[in-house]
């Protein structure tokens, strides 16, 4: 799905996570290096419990930063949405499929 940038707006004003972008991109750095740590815990046939354990950390690491890009989703674009005047039917629309899909995960 691609979206677009509304014309008046530069791309880095375009989302709400552009001012947490370096604390977001280092937190899936970690999450990155826990994945490969569970990937080295299965090839050195390391006990089930301690690989679900890790696995289950990289899962509340991920709804984590799901639920931080909610939240400025929430304050940047729907609350810019009602501010600007524009169509918000439409975002809360989006905003409740994302919440739907992260409930479901």
């Amino acid at each position: 799905m691609t979206t677009l940038i509304p014309t008046n707006r530069s791309p880095a004003a375009a989302y709400g996570y552009i001012s947490d972008k370096d604390r977001y991109l280092a937190r899936l750095k970690r999450i990155e290096g826990q994945t490969r740590g569970i990937h080295r815990m299965i090839n050195e046939d390391t006990d089930c419990i301690d690989i679900l354990t890790q696995i289950s950390a990289v899962n509340a690491a991920l709804e984590n930063v799901a639920l931080g890009l909610l939240d400025d989703h929430l304050k940047h674009c729907v609350a810019g949405a009602i501010n600007d005047g524009q169509e918000t039917d439409a975002k809360l629309k989006e905003a409740s499929a994302a919440i739907a899909r992260l409930v479901k995960s």
